[in-house]
């Protein structure tokens, strides 16, 4: 929609509020909001200023003034406003050059969808994620220095079997035992289903909603694959919707991978593939799961970068207690059909050519998703590009192994400071085309080093305790 559409579009719904969006460097949206009157072809052609000092990883503040282009394709209806509110999704750009900000992920998205063209080896790369999440009725959290703690509850957690509820009907999950119960044990159905129908109104396809394996109330809702840049804006609206209708709903929605010990943890599984003139590239019915040359090619790349790609699709301290052994984490860098113990699965529900896809299943919701689905084109990119071999594919189950067959495969870094020193040694892949630049890098290693990785290894872990204080 050009940007008299978007007005249009707005005078259609009565909005009388615009609001802006946009995402910092590790994936947060912010926003602000002005009256309708504001919302003017003008404004699409020069943008709103805004304080860049303010935004994490962004401007320091001798050069703090920042433009934000609004893009009118992404205009919606925001449906969580009292007051009717049409939201628009912008880019970041220097007010002096007036040329996109390299600092700006959606920038660093639309890099990686130019240089895919650029390449002749496709013109569209479409991304699928599934995204899990936990729902919960309760949370509390307090650091200080003399003290450090979490509390989290739900309603479906097996530790309230014997609470006094007056009455405990019972109908609580065991650990792991949360895939696809009936109600009345699943109590998040209708929960679920107003965050799905929420999500469809504003334009984001769904193809399921479900409890998922975590008991406490994990959940997933799947959306539709979309084009690189459009299905990341599709997951920053998905996690503003999920957790708008919780709040409203009186629950609380956390993306954390590993919010909860002894159960499964929360991914982004993120399905991919490659097309040119609308012909599915990565399907071949000769090959192994019918995948061709190309998307094995774009495995091997994924494979051999992963431990750098991870940097920014698991990338946070706290991805790296769901990539464990157990739980369905996928910390063995193979591949396999249908075996989602390997860290890309091919799934083989269907043998249509347009349903030939890769599975990536090492990222978690955490991710900035701008970001994340860039850093994984790039590395398949450069497989194809250099024809790298993937290690044969592993039809067992990786977990079950014995000890002589499992030596030798290769998995994912253990913390996110491996991660991070993976991608300051393994970055090149991602410099093609400009997509990813030296500024972006260093900014975003230095922040995360200093303010997750350090922080963590500065402070008492409350299990220190128990293991210590009597030593």
């Amino acid at each position: 929609m050009s940007p008299r559409e978007a007005i249009q579009f707005a005078r259609e719904h009565n909005a009388r509020v615009v609001d802006v969006k946009f995402t910092d460097l590790f994936g947060m949206w912010h926003h602000f909001s002005m009256p309708i009157e504001a919302f003017t072809e003008e404004l699409f052609e020069e943008g709103i200023g805004f304080d860049g000092s303010s935004i994490r990883g962004f401007q320091s503040i001798n050069v703090s003034d920042m433009l934000l282009m609004p893009d009118s394709e992404t205009v919606f209806m925001d449906p969580f406003p009292e007051v009717a509110t049409v939201s628009v999704i912008c880019n970041v750009v220097d007010p002096i050059t007036r040329e996109r900000y390299t600092r700006d992920p959606r920038y660093v998205a639309h890099k990686a969808e130019t240089y895919l063209r650029s390449t002749g080896i496709a013109d569209t790369a479409y991304f699928g994620p599934e995204i899990e999440f936990y729902v919960f009725n309760d949370v509390r959290y307090a650091q200080g220095a003399h003290f450090g703690y979490y509390y989290i509850d739900s309603d479906e957690g097996e530790w309230n079997t014997g609470r006094e509820e007056k009455p405990n009907l019972g109908y609580k999950m065991r650990l792991k035992g949360g895939y696809f119960p009936c109600p009345p044990a699943d109590t998040l159905q209708d929960l679920r289903t107003e965050m799905m129908l929420t999500l469809q109104a504003i334009g984001v396809e769904v193809e399921v909603q479900h409890h998922e394996v975590g008991a406490a109330g994990q959940a997933e809702i799947d959306i539709k694959y979309d084009t690189l840049v459009r299905i990341a804006d599709k997951v920053q609206l998905y996690k503003y919707v999920v957790r708008n209708v919780a709040a409203r709903n009186g629950y609380t929605v956390t993306f954390m991978p590993k919010p909860i010990f002894q159960d499964n943890g929360s991914g982004m599984h993120t399905h991919q593939s490659l097309w040119k003139d609308g012909v599915n590239l990565f399907y071949d019915e000769r090959g192994y799961a019918l995948l061709s040359d190309t998307a094995r090619y774009y495995i091997g790349g994924l494979l051999k970068h992963a431990p750098a790609v991870l940097a920014f699709a698991a990338p946070s301290t706290n991805s790296y207690r769901r990539l464990v052994p157990g739980y369905e984490a996928p910390i063995n860098l193979v591949y396999s059909q249908r075996n989602r113990s390997a860290c890309i699965r091919i799934p083989t529900y269907s043998s249509s050519p347009k349903a030939r896809r890769i599975e990536f299943r090492a990222p978690d919701p955490t991710a900035n998703p701008y970001l994340a689905f860039a850093a994984m084109v790039m590395a398949g990119l450069d497989g194809i590009q250099n024809r790298i071999e993937p290690p044969d594919p592993i039809d067992k189950d990786l977990y079950e192994l014995p000890p002589d067959e499992r030596k030798g495969i290769p998995t994912t870094p253990p913390t996110l400071a491996d991660a991070l020193n993976a991608l300051e040694q393994d970055y090149e892949f991602l410099m093609r085309g400009g997509v990813f630049t030296h500024d972006l890098l260093e900014t975003y290693i230095e922040y995360k080093r200093v303010k997750e990785v350090d922080a963590i290894l500065l402070r008492p872990h409350p299990y220190e305790f128990a293991l210590y204080f009597d030593s």
